[in-house]
């Protein structure tokens, strides 16, 4: 049995990058993310809570731990999926005997998600298009795969008849309180969870919320060429006489310490069912996650300290940012230029200088 979140909870965390791209932005050829005005280094909220979610992904595989959002998820199944368990009609799907002429074409195709072949009674074939399929990916689908004339126009002629159906208000309540009891990262983070191509499953506002990492000090960004051994064609091979090299650059932060600040609303995690049990799973997460997603690009990635300051009311005994004022990030005298954690010294409060009704605890 779940245990019900009670306490406001309000967190740092303090993580490094060693010869890495903690974050790189895509805008800007993937370079580390910056404030061009001050020079410090950010990290955004979505990159650190997708490392979350790759380490419950990893540690949690049964019950209500499932992901939402994940590498090459398409959101509109978990709708479906929420619907028929509960069983809810969401359409009426389509199914009509494909020609004869016709079977062998289709028998050769890949089908897209959402059509189907179903023998029938009188063992012709059928295509069957799903109630909630996605009639504009399919559409682009065709078009994509370059299918035949006589088969798009029967696929058409199919397609036709698929009726979704629009959920009313109280399914739409149930299948958001479905999405919330199986994704893990629904019931912590919230989703949007209307959309166009699927069972609308509403709207979720999560307990947990993460700011953007922002680097104590500003951060340098380092390009280094580098060369691969190796062509691609035998074009670029003919091209070099047979000295096949290609070359690359690649962008990192020598060093930075990043700060992230956190907020766990009990008022949000009784909506949405987060409890207890979630939230350690959260904070081992937050102090494991980087040793799960090493890679060269993000170099030597760790985190250095988790500090969670926990109130005894549900909405909280002081103010975040004057607890948050409370920590004190320095560099250590004679350290110019930080190389690693231990060149900065982290000032954590005691117990007596915190608040009434606040505790701390450093992980």
């Amino acid at each position: 049995m779940a245990t019900e979140l009670k306490n406001r909870y309000d967190f740092m965390l303090l993580f490094d990058v060693k010869d890495g791209n903690p974050n790189g932005d895509p805008d800007a050829g993937n370079l580390p993310r910056i404030d061009t005005e001050t020079g410090e280094g950010l990290v955004t909220d979505v990159c650190i809570k997708r490392k979350v979610r790759n380490y419950v992904q990893l540690v949690k595989t049964e019950g209500g731990y499932n992901i939402y959002v994940k590498e090459k998820a398409v959101l509109g199944r978990a709708h479906a999926e929420a619907f028929k368990s509960l069983g809810i009609d969401i359409g009426q799907e389509s199914a009509k005997a494909i020609p004869p002429e016709l079977v062998s074409s289709f028998e050769e195709l890949e089908l897209c998600e959402g059509l189907s072949l179903r023998d029938n009674e009188d063992e012709t074939k059928l295509l069957v298009v799903a109630s909630d399929a996605d009639k504009k990916a399919i559409k682009e689908w065709e078009k994509e795969e370059k299918i035949s004339t006589p088969v798009k126009k029967f696929i058409d002629s199919v397609l036709k008849d698929a009726k979704p159906r629009k959920p009313t208000a109280a399914e739409t309540e149930k299948g958001r309180d479905w999405m919330c009891e199986h994704y893990f990262d629904i019931r912590t983070f919230g989703a949007v969870m209307a959309l166009k191509s699927a069972p609308n499953c509403g709207q979720v506002r999560g307990p947990v919320q993460i700011t953007f990492a922002r680097s104590v000090d500003p951060i340098v960004t380092s390009e280094h060429s580098i060369t691969r051994m190796a062509v691609a064609t035998e074009a670029e091979a003919e091209k070099q006489s047979g000295d096949n090299r290609t070359m690359g650059r690649k962008n990192t932060v020598p060093y930075g310490l990043y700060v992230a600040y956190g907020f766990v609303s009990p008022a949000l995690a009784k909506q949405t069912g987060f409890s207890e049990e979630d939230l350690a799973l959260l904070w081992e997460a937050l102090v494991g996650m980087f040793d799960q997603d090493h890679s060269a690009a993000r170099g030597m990635m760790a985190t250095q300290k988790l500090i969670v300051f926990k109130h005894d009311t549900a909405l909280g005994n002081a103010p975040s940012s004057r607890l948050f004022d409370l920590v004190k990030i320095e560099k250590k005298d004679g350290v110019a230029v930080p190389r690693k954690f231990a060149d900065y010294k982290v000032d954590v409060p005691s117990s007596d200088m915190l608040p009434s009704g606040v505790h701390i605890e450093v992980k």
